[in-house]
């Protein structure tokens, strides 16, 4: 037993080292941690809103970068690049056969003239600025569907029931749109709407569906005659319009002819008013002669003449006729 001494220092020498590794190593994963934390990624569909002890200090675009660790910085990602939406009055279920689920609460309004109607709208909308999507209120997305389903109810309240089922829906659209960018714009909580469109909007009870039915039915056998009728003027204006030319032409051409004949008349007339002149004697013995011939045209006359003008004129052919008889 003497012959063997033991080294009691041994063991804490090798225990020492084995804690400094162990230190070592929990120091290097703390820096690699902390490390691993200084950087960030963003895609590009968002932007990253980095706090600085709970203060926004920046907005960052996609890519990678740098942040302080240790809770110092943070980042929070938000969608900016994309378009959301919103469902009132529905929601989209594929285990449905219809491909979605009416909601009644929402979709339920009353017309202008007391009339009830269901009316589904689609809404898109995106984030325009991060930080008041974050910071400027509570939950954003709420206060926008409550906003959507005020305007909407505004608006098809102010509405007759026949516009609200078939041809006013575009202008119900374009209303709550202006509506709502406007409240929004008030409200600043960092949201652009996009679009505003109806999915559907129906009366709630069959028979009423049905005579709303037969009404866009007539409205549109009514437009289908009027493009019929558009269809036979447009066929049959050029066929009237040529005939309305030939007879103005055709006016026009008489008319010539017209002042073309009084304008020969005039011209003989002056003539024989000149021929008058040089001879009024002669003129006014001619004149008389062929006043006779066409007033007796089938009747022979016998004139004698005297130096002071006509003296007898005599039918000599009906006495002849008559003396025989």
């Amino acid at each position: 037993m003497d012959n063997y001494v033991v080294n009691d220092n041994a063991k804490p020498r090798k225990r020492g080292r084995a804690g400094r590794y162990i230190a070592y190593g929990i120091a290097l994963a703390v820096i690699i941690a902390v490390f691993a934390t200084c950087w960030y990624t963003v895609d590009d569909k968002q932007q990253a809103v980095v706090t600085t002890f709970g203060k926004v200090t920046d907005v960052t675009e996609a890519g990678i970068h740098f942040k302080l660790p240790l809770g110092i910085q943070s980042v929070q990602k938000v969608d900016v690049n994309v378009y959301q939406k919103i469902e009132l009055g529905y929601r989209s279920d594929e285990t449905k056969a219809e491909g979605y689920e009416l909601v009644e609460t929402e979709s339920m309004m009353i017309t202008g003239d007391y009339n009830i109607v269901n009316v589904e709208f689609f809404v898109e909308y995106k984030v325009s600025d991060p930080v008041k999507y974050l910071y400027a209120s509570y939950e954003p997305e709420l206060i926008l569907r409550n906003l959507i389903q005020s305007q909407v109810r505004n608006v098809v309240g102010s509405t007759n029931v026949d516009s609200v089922l078939t041809d006013g829906k575009e202008a119900i659209q374009m209303q709550v749109k202006e509506l709502i960018t406007e409240t929004l714009e008030e409200y600043d909580i960092g949201l652009m709407l996009s679009d505003v469109k109806i999915q559907d909007s129906e009366p709630p009870t069959e028979e009423v569906t049905f005579a709303f039915k037969e009404v866009e039915t007539a409205k549109q056998g009514a437009e289908t005659v009027i493009n019929e009728a558009r269809a036979y003027q447009n066929a049959q204006l050029p066929q009237a319009e040529a005939e309305a030319d030939k007879l103005v032409q055709n006016a026009q051409y008489l008319r010539q002819n017209r002042i073309n004949e009084a304008r020969e008349q005039i011209a003989m007339f002056e003539a024989m008013y000149q021929e008058y002149m040089l001879n009024p004697n002669a003129t006014r013995l001619r004149m008389y002669y062929e006043a006779l011939r066409e007033a007796l045209p089938n009747v022979k006359l016998y004139i004698i003449t005297t130096e002071n003008g006509v003296d007898t004129l005599l039918p000599l052919d009906s006495f002849v006729e008559g003396g025989g008889q």
